[in-house]
């Protein structure tokens, strides 16, 4: 399928970002069928003990895939102002160098994440009865580094083109192939853990592939050799993006393996209600960004173009439709969440009955925050599409304070449920901060450029 490039430039900053977040909700959607799919069959055949196992990969796992997505989407940054300034050959100098500095990356994290994966597990508390199995499932996840920065690289540039359906196709063939072969290898060979771990390892191949193939089709992305040649500057300009996205996600991610600690020290029970609902509450979270996948891309383009002015009102009409989509999503959730919930679990009726309201309380709380967090990937993925990736950066150390502090303190004072409000209060900590950066972006911004207005809007 042939990549299709849009110019955000010019039309209805309304219709603009919504057609083109569509197929980005669509492909996240499809994504995170990878989490759910693998929850959904291990809690099913395998039962509580290996959904908690699989539990306490899922921070770990963001830790080290994180950095490698975070370089991608630092690195697209740069793709979306050339393109949108016309700046062909600049824009094939970062595609040549994105393609050097990921390798590089590649090696680092494998090597990395494969040495220190069993005393990391050992530090966060990992129950004896799952330890064994989340090493399991996580060097094989680790195995698939290279698939994982290169279709987030990959789909990065092309969404940076205006092109956000070829990565829905990507990640659609990539969920129905891992669907298939989680049946197969957990369901029908007994694989356990390691089948799911190889089903997403594969597939994530698959969805790889397809970016490939449709980037090659586009004219004016075809590398010479001097753009693969290693340019100092330019690599530069792109850690200069890339690194403090990466950063943003390891400090986040940082946030996150304390609380899976804290999880953890509640017992296996404790983890697999929350493995449960962490795998549900990822699943409404994608609406938001995607939305802020859109809006980055939207402000990189416009930013290139000098269009500050459309940046501004891309922002406002982002905003009103991240709360209206919150309070949608939120509601279906404390409608429906326990009947959902009751999909992933499948053991003992004591178990499951335990299971479950634990994972209901993490998901109730969760939704009454989630206007919050929609409105935090906003105005994150706007500063870093303008070219700022500090701020973003600084609001993951808030987000780092404010969950680990919560954490911390509040199960000292209320129990489990200080786990619950942790979560939300990292995101409020960061969107406050975001949204003031926002406005201090544009003021700074302002001033070297003039604003433009469109008589057309």
């Amino acid at each position: 399928m042939p990549a299709r490039t849009k110019d955000m430039t010019r039309g209805n900053p309304t219709r603009l970002i919504l057609t083109f977040c569509l197929p980005i909700v669509a492909g996240n959607l499809f994504q995170q069928l990878y989490s759910l799919v693998d929850t959904l069959v291990i809690g099913q055949v395998e039962g509580v003990t290996a959904l908690a196992a699989v539990s306490a990969a899922g921070w770990l796992d963001w830790l080290v895939l994180g950095l490698a997505m975070g370089l991608a989407q630092g690195f697209s940054i740069q793709v979306a102002q050339c393109f949108g300034a016309a700046d062909y050959t600049g824009l094939r100098r970062a595609v040549g160098q994105s393609l050097l500095l990921s390798a590089g990356v590649v090696v680092l994290l494998t090597v990395l994440s494969q040495s220190l994966l069993y005393p990391a597990l050992v530090l966060l508390r990992s129950p004896a009865n799952t330890i064994d199995l989340t090493c399991e499932y996580l060097r094989i996840i680790f195995s698939g580094i290279t698939l994982v920065m290169g279709f987030n690289l990959l789909s990065g540039i092309l969404r940076s083109l205006g092109d956000s359906r070829t990565p829905l196709y990507a990640m659609t063939a990539a969920a129905l192939c891992n669907i298939a072969l989680d049946i197969l290898f957990v369901a029908a060979f007994h694989w356990g853990v390691s089948g799911v771990a190889i089903a997403t390892v594969i597939s994530q191949g698959v969805s790889c592939l397809i970016c490939l193939i449709a980037l090659r089709k586009i004219t004016f992305l075809r590398l010479s050799r001097a753009d693969l040649r290693p340019d100092t500057r330019s690599m530069g300009t792109l850690l200069r993006l890339g690194l403090p996205v990466a950063f943003q996600n390891g400090i986040i991610a940082m946030g996150g393996l304390v609380l899976q600690g804290v999880v953890n020290g509640f017992g296996f029970i404790f983890m697999a209600g929350f493995n449960a609902s962490s795998r549900l509450t990822g699943l409404v979270e994608l609406a938001g960004s995607s939305l802020g996948s859109a809006m980055g891309t939207f402000a990189g383009q416009n930013l290139g173009a000098g269009r500050l002015d459309r940046v501004q009102l891309g922002l406002r009409r982002a905003s009103q439709i991240a709360v209206g989509m919150a309070l949608i999503v939120a509601a279906c959730m404390l409608l429906w969440g326990k009947e959902l919930l009751s999909l992933f679990i499948n053991d003992q009726p004591e178990l499951v009955d335990q299971v479950l309201t634990v994972a209901y309380r993490y998901l109730a709380v969760m939704s009454l925050g989630l206007f919050m967090l929609y409105l935090l990937f906003v105005y994150r993925s706007t500063l870093q599409g303008l070219g700022d990736t500090i701020i973003p950066m600084v609001s993951g150390i808030v987000e780092l304070a404010m969950r680990i502090g919560c954490v911390l303190l509040l199960p000292l004072l209320i129990g489990e449920w200080g786990v619950y409000i942790a979560e939300i209060s990292a995101w409020i900590g960061a969107a406050i901060l975001l949204i003031w950066g926002y406005y201090h972006r544009m003021r700074r911004l302002r001033a070297r450029l003039p604003i433009a207005s469109d008589a057309a809007l």
